[in-house]
């Protein structure tokens, strides 16, 4: 076992770092989407899902 961890350290430490990006990456999403903030960056006048994206924020 710690042969394979000494042979493979550098594609562990890649895939931890990777890992930990996705996850904060996704968090900030989760977040973003709870406070109603919208992820596409368009005008959402224009945008065919305006009514379903902002549902959450009309009904307050």
């Amino acid at each position: 076992m710690q042969q394979f961890l000494t042979d493979n350290i550098g594609n562990i430490i890649v895939i931890a770092i990777v890992a930990v990006l996705m996850f904060l990456a996704i968090r900030s999403m989760v977040k973003d989407k709870k406070n109603g903030k919208s992820s596409c960056g368009c005008n959402c006048s224009g945008c065919a899902l305006s009514g379903t994206c902002h549902s959450r924020q009309k009904k307050d």
